[in-house]
C-alpha cells in the first residue's frame, strides 16, 4: 500500500477551474473520503488520481512515484465505479478474473486471488452465476472483487453504494468498513453522502467549488469546522445560523440576548447544532419560539420552529417529546456549543472558547 500525495493540483476544462489548489496527503492505509456537494469537485480528483482526468498543473504521488503523467495502467491503483461495469454474459469467477488473464497473470495464480477475494466477500456460492442472477449489493461486491485481485497500492471508489437502496446501503457501509480494516489498505472513496463520509472515514477532505475546505477526523471537523460551508455540510439536519450583532459585549438579535460577545467586529453568524439546542418552557430560555412542524422518527424528534427573531431552526430531541405544532417553547443556546463565523464564512473561535 502507499501514500497519496497531491501538491498545487489545478484542473482546467476550458477556463472553468475544476480544481484550484488542491494539497493534501492521504496516508498509507488510511480510508480517505472526499465529501462535498454536486459540482465540487470531488470525482475529478478522484478522477486525476486515477489518471482518467489529466491535471492542468501540479504533482501527484503515489508512493514515492510522481503519477501525474502517467497513464491508468501504470499507477498501481484499482477503481470502483458507481455503475458496476460486469459483463453480463460472464460468470462471478469470469468478471473477476478477466483482468488478471489480460495481463497475463499466471492461471494458479489467478486462482488464488479469486479464492481468496471470494471468501473476503462472501461471494464463494455465488461464483458461478452471472450478474443478473445477483442483488445490486452483490454485483458491488463483485466488482470490488474485480478491484481487490489487482493487489493494488490503492483502491479508489467513486460513489459505489449510490444506487442501491437505503437499508443495503447501510450493509454495504459496514461491509467495506470490515473490508479496509482486514486488507490495511489504502483507500479513497467519493460519495456526496455526509453520513456516509461520517461513518466510514478515518479522514475528510471536505470540497467546495473545487477548492479544499477542511481536512481531519469526522469528529474534528464536526466540533471544530473552520468554516461556514463545513459547518452546515457536515452534521445532519444540519446546523442552524443566525445573522447577529455583537455590542458591548453581547451577542444579540432582535433585542433577544444571545451569548457573550467574543472580541470581533460585526457582523457575525452564529451557528448551533440541532441537538445542541435546549429546550424549555415559554419564558424561561433566550429565545421563544413556536412549533411549526413536528418530525416523529421514533429515537428522535426534528422539531421545525419559528423563533421571535424571524428565524425557522430545527431542533433535535428525544423520540418521547410530547411537544407537538403550534406549542410555544423556549430555546437556549448553550455557550459551550456556539460557533461564531465572520462575514466571509471563517470561524471566529472553537465551541467552548472564553470571549
Amino acid at each position: 500500500m502507499a501514500r497519496v500525495t497531491l501538491s498545487a493540483v489545478e484542473k482546467y476544462y476550458g477556463a472553468n477551474r475544476a480544481l484550484a489548489d488542491v494539497s493534501l496527503a492521504v496516508d498509507d492505509g488510511a480510508f480517505a473520503v472526499f465529501v462535498g456537494p454536486s459540482g465540487c469537485g470531488k470525482s475529478t480528483l478522484l478522477r486525476a488520481v486515477a489518471g482518467l482526468e489529466m491535471i492542468s498543473s501540479g504533482q501527484i504521488h503515489i508512493g514515492e512515484t510522481e503519477v501525474s503523467d502517467l497513464p491508468p495502467s501504470d499507477r498501481d491503483v484499482a477503481m470502483v465505479f458507481q455503475s458496476y461495469a460486469l459483463y453480463p454474459h460472464m460468470t462471478v469467477r469470469q468478471n473477476i478474473d478477466f483482468g488478471m488473464r489480460v495481463r497475463g497473470v499466471a492461471q494458479a495464480e489467478r486462482e488464488r486471488r479469486i479464492t481468496d477475494a471470494a471468501r473476503i466477500l462472501q461471494l464463494d456460492d455465488y461464483l458461478d452465476r452471472r450478474p443478473a442472477e445477483l442483488s445490486g449489493g452483490q454485483r458491488q461486491r463483485v466488482a470490488i472483487g474485480r478491484a481487490i485481485v489487482k493487489e493494488p497500492q490503492v483502491f479508489l471508489f467513486d460513489e459505489p453504494l449510490s444506487n442501491l437502496d437505503a437499508k443495503l446501503r447501510i450493509q454495504m457501509r459496514v461491509e467495506l468498513e470490515a473490508l479496509h480494516r482486514q486488507l490495511g489498505a489504502t483507500m479513497i472513496y467519493v460519495t456526496h453522502d455526509q453520513v456516509e463520509a461520517m461513518t466510514m472515514a478515518d479522514t475528510i477532505v471536505v470540497l467546495n467549488e473545487g477548492r479544499v475546505e477542511q481536512v481531519g477526523p469526522p469528529l474534528e471537523l464536526y466540533r471544530r469546522p473552520r468554516t461556514e460551508f463545513v459547518a452546515g455540510f457536515i452534521g445532519a439536519p444540519s446546523m442552524n445560523f443566525l445573522d447577529i450583532a455583537a455590542e458591548n459585549g453581547v451577542l444579540h438579535r432582535e433585542g433577544h440576548r444571545l451569548a457573550d460577545a467574543p472580541a470581533v467586529g460585526a457582523p457575525i453568524r452564529l451557528g448551533i447544532r440541532p441537538e445542541h439546542l435546549a429546550l424549555g418552557t415559554a419564558g424561561e430560555g433566550m429565545l421563544e419560539a413556536e412549533v411549526a412542524v413536528s418530525e416523529s422518527l421514533g429515537g428522535e424528534t426534528y422539531l421545525h420552529v419559528d423563533a421571535s427573531t424571524g428565524d425557522r431552526i430545527v431542533v433535535k430531541t428525544d423520540g418521547e417529546t410530547t411537544v407537538k405544532a403550534g406549542d410555544r417553547i423556549s430555546l437556549s443556546l448553550p455557550p459551550q456549543h456556539v460557533h461564531l463565523f465572520d462575514a466571509a464564512g471563517q470561524a471566529l473561535r472553537d465551541p467552548g472558547d472564553q470571549p
